[in-house]
């Protein structure tokens, strides 16, 4: 099987974001955004979907933590697009539901090239450490939108933001894990009844 990695570079005059990433990993994550209630939760992203993460970054965090949340999730979505070459002969649709104590949460995945993101769940608190709590879902659309991944998030139950949070991760991971697992009786093919879709200009 061809490797599936990819190590992408972006920087602006906000951030400078890089992401390697491999999705036949061991579930090895290392994390530095300055953000470190952001380094936690991709820890364990990355840790529940078995990917081999590496993320660096360097924003404007001298004004808030909303640019280089948003454009980790951008960089990290771009990673995930170039390592799929295309989605195909993989399972492409998963689901998991995660427990984090009195917390509990869904994840819904589709890569099918289209970034549509829908998420549902409130946390009673502004900020999770040194992240704004407004900022999860924001981080979750710029991933989705850059991967081409539909994704429905709800956390169903909690009571503690960290507790929801962390459960809404470790789903979206263990998702993207089953998600992205090869399926050899496609033979390569896209698991769809459109197949390969080609567009032509000119």
């Amino acid at each position: 099987m061809q490797e599936r990695k990819a190590n992408i570079s972006r920087q602006s005059g906000e951030t400078n974001v890089r992401v390697q990433l491999d999705l036949d990993g061991r579930g090895s994550a290392s994390v530095a955004t300055g953000v470190g209630m952001l380094d936690h939760l991709l820890t364990a992203l990355g840790r529940h979907a078995r990917f081999d993460l590496q993320v660096q970054a360097s924003g404007d965090l001298h004004i808030d933590e909303h640019h280089t949340v948003e454009d980790v999730g951008i960089t990290l979505g771009l990673a995930l697009a170039a390592a799929l070459r295309g989605g195909g002969g993989i399972a492409r649709m998963a689901h998991a539901l995660v427990p984090m104590d009195e917390a509990l949460a869904m994840a819904a995945v589709d890569l099918s090239g289209r970034g549509v993101c829908v998420c549902e769940g409130s946390f009673a608190a502004p900020r999770l450490g040194d992240l704004g709590s407004d900022l999860l879902w924001h981080f979750v659309d710029s991933l989705a939108r850059n991967a081409g991944l539909n994704v429905h998030i709800h956390v169903l139950r909690g009571e503690n933001d960290h507790h929801k949070a962390e459960a809404v991760f470790k789903a979206l991971g263990r998702a993207l894990d089953a998600a992205t697992r090869p399926d050899p009786r496609l033979e390569g093919d896209v698991a769809s009844t459109k197949g390969q879709v080609e567009v032509q200009t000119g």
